[in-house]
């Protein structure tokens, strides 16, 4: 089945667009985003180094109905918002794929990776054309396997930890070096490592019985 991973342009008047070219070195991490009878509902990691000044903005915007602050540890806050205009969960909704989650959005661009028929993947173009969002195809995979063991930005990062010494002893790169390596956050990086890891080890350990 074909993986794509595309990267989309948030519209200028949508808030979220707005919000992230105002803040370009801010990483906006959705983790989970539901439609509901007033607009959207969504669960999102923020980081960056103004981080006060960016969750002000955000909770000013009128878009931005609602906003709670579930957690903070470092420049990252854990938040939850809901908006009256949940573009992008709307475009996706006619188009029958399933949108993959987390996925991240900085200055404006949006990162998906998305697993569908071909003609799944053809309809979720057109709606992304219908909703006015320009997006570009990275890159188009197809996967043989019945089963995946790690997605291909968990494989991409434990290749990168392996090629830069992550995992030697003594360790030659930390996790923040290994997160500027690779162009993400060290939280993001550290989540991702994380799943990947768990599924390398499970799968280790069911092989062993």
């Amino acid at each position: 089945m074909p993986r794509a991973e595309l990267t989309l342009t948030i519209p200028e008047d949508v808030w979220i667009g707005e919000l992230s070219r105002g803040y370009p070195e801010a990483e906006f991490r959705v983790l989970a985003a539901v439609p509901d009878e007033d607009g959207g509902v969504g669960l999102a990691e923020v980081t960056a180094e103004q981080l006060a000044d960016v969750l002000g903005e955000m909770r000013d915007l009128a878009a931005v109905t609602g906003l709670e602050l579930l957690g903070q540890w470092e420049e990252t806050a854990l938040v939850q918002f809901e908006t009256s205009r949940p573009l992008l969960l709307l475009a996706v909704q006619g188009s029958g794929v399933p949108l993959e989650m987390p996925f991240t959005l900085t200055d404006g661009e949006a990162r998906w990776e998305i697993t569908a028929p071909q003609e799944r993947l053809s309809d979720l173009g057109e709606q992304l054309d219908e909703f006015g969002i320009p997006f570009r195809v990275d890159r188009v995979t197809q996967h043989v396997e019945t089963e995946q063991l790690l997605t291909e930005s968990q494989l991409e990062l434990v290749q990168a930890a392996v090629e830069n010494g992550y995992y030697d002893t003594p360790r030659d790169c930390s996790l923040t070096d290994l997160a500027d390596e690779v162009g993400i956050a060290k939280s993001t990086c550290s989540e991702t490592l994380h799943r990947a890891e768990e599924k390398i080890v499970k799968r280790f350990v069911g092989d062993l019985g």
